[in-house]
């Protein structure tokens, strides 16, 4: 995407006042909730502790999500760049770290070379990584206590890139009509077999034994973004015990759980899952992003037919499914960056394989609080996290404020906004005014960088990225499209 580009909607940022806020939603149709003041840190919602069955409690409503850097050793270590990243996570002042980071079971299951892996060879580096979070939050807030870490497991399924940063080396589980091509796959793409899924769910509680040694307090059984879990989850044409009906699409959900809770009993578990999804999006007309064409689409988990139109049914019995299986946090995602970006992360400026905003992201963050907010309210038991607000910019502090005083949500998860502004979490707590120049603007370098094998980071805003070489990569490569 051109440098130049001026986008085709107003630019948050440039919406100075609650009034000038509201009037933009309402001139443009975008329901959102809002609180136009915030309540002062002792009545505020930010504050509220989640107490969990597990004893353990969280000891604030704020989240950091998970997030990749694409900056690991080869041999899926963590880096300094890894490491840094996780001391924002610590010093930020949420009390809920879900999943910290993309962490693969097995080489094979990297969706780039530079993921971390958990294995034997590796465990110290995650004892160590663990110990840093608590170290440098004990450090600045006096105690970990109320802090809740979670590490994410995945298999990336589909988007597996193991050893080269543009090389595919997919392992699929059904053939699917536009992202085999959209990818490189023939249609006759081998699948997985029924028993090499055995062996990954073997794999996955081999790191969740691994995650229990080192200390976290939760493994999240990835289920989102396209990955191997979500796809499971509309592999409705698939043949054997994996695919076909909801019971077997699920089934390696509760396989894992099984095998859980027998290798590592007491472990807590989560899901992040892609409550929702849609059609697979191209570049359209001015280069603004459109559906693929299908009259029938059955492989959007969570969407009418045609892929288009949310529909919460199979969502709300997979939660019904985790609820029975003592899953108790489940945080709300949608989509997937790589065929719907604009779906799961709503942004004004989108990543170099992206397209424009088809829509005005606002209503995409719309989407995600009213899916989020539709599932809690038919699941109250469970903890639910929501996504989707970095969009929001700096009035994440008074939609965040409404969805938790309402009960729309129980904790509102922060995403890539940490990686510019680490300490906004902290600041909302204590009732300051966010700082503007450390506001992520959504100028996806964070994506665009590692999609072309650079590290990830924020290089518009954060110093220490901004000086480093690979900006001027970054900018090279944003000058060439």
């Amino acid at each position: 995407m051109s440098t130049k580009y001026k986008p085709k909607f107003t630019r948050v940022a440039q919406l100075k006042t609650a009034a000038d806020f509201n009037n933009y939603l309402t001139t443009n149709g975008i329901s959102l909730p809002f609180d136009d003041t915030l309540l002062p840190p002792s009545e505020s919602p930010f504050a509220k502790k989640i107490a969990l069955k597990s004893g353990k409690t969280i000891g604030n409503s704020l989240c950091i999500l998970p997030m990749e850097g694409w900056d690991g050793t080869l041999d899926g270590r963590p880096s300094e760049f890894t490491k840094k990243r996780w001391e924002k996570f610590a010093i930020s002042g949420a009390k809920l770290l879900f999943g910290c980071e993309a962490v693969a079971v097995c080489h094979e299951g990297k969706a780039n070379p530079n993921q971390l892996v958990l294995n034997e060879a590796n465990f110290e580096e995650f004892v160590q990584l663990r110990q840093l979070i608590l170290d440098k939050h004990q450090e600045k807030f006096g105690t970990t206590d109320d802090l809740v870490i979670g590490l994410q497991l995945t298999h990336s399924g589909r988007f597996c890139k193991p050893n080269d940063h543009k090389k595919f080396e997919s392992q699929i589980l059904y053939s699917h009509p536009f992202l085999n091509q959209k990818f490189g796959m023939t249609p006759d793409h081998p699948v997985l077999t029924d028993d090499d899924i055995d062996h990954i769910i073997s794999l996955y509680v081999k790191a969740a034994v691994l995650a229990q040694r080192a200390g976290f307090d939760f493994i999240d059984v990835k289920h989102c973004h396209g990955y191997l879990g979500h796809e499971f989850l509309s592999a409705v044409d698939r043949q054997g015990k994996y695919g076909g009906s909801f019971e077997n699409r699920t089934r390696y959900l509760r396989n894992i759980v099984a095998g859980v809770r027998e290798a590592a009993p007491g472990l807590e578990m989560g899901v992040r899952l892609s409550a929702f999804d849609m059609l697979p999006f191209k570049k359209g007309p001015e280069e603004a992003g459109i559906p693929e064409s299908a009259s029938q689409y059955p492989y959007a988990f969570g969407a009418t037919d045609d892929g288009l139109h949310i529909d919460l049914d199979e969502p709300k019995a997979f939660l019904s499914l985790a609820q029975s299986l003592g899953i108790q946090l489940i945080c709300v995602t949608g989509g997937s960056p790589y065929y719907n970006p604009h779906v799961t992360r709503p942004a004004l400026f989108p990543p170099s394989d992206g397209y424009l905003p088809p829509e005005e992201p606002l209503v995409g963050v719309q989407r995600h609080l009213e899916v989020t907010a539709a599932l809690k309210a038919a699941f109250p038991a469970l903890v639910i996290i929501g996504s989707g607000y970095s969009y929001l910019q700096e009035w994440l502090p008074q939609v965040a404020q409404h969805v938790l005083r309402t009960g729309m949500a129980d904790s509102v998860g922060i995403g890539r906004m940490v990686l510019s502004y680490p300490t906004m979490p902290e600041d909302m707590l204590a009732g300051n005014a966010l700082v503007r120049n450390l506001i992520c603007r959504s100028f996806s370098d964070c994506t665009t960088a590692p999609r072309n094998g650079i590290i990830s980071g924020c290089f518009p805003l954060d110093p220490f990225y901004k000086k480093r070489p690979e900006a001027e990569q970054l900018k090279a490569v944003k000058e060439g499209l």
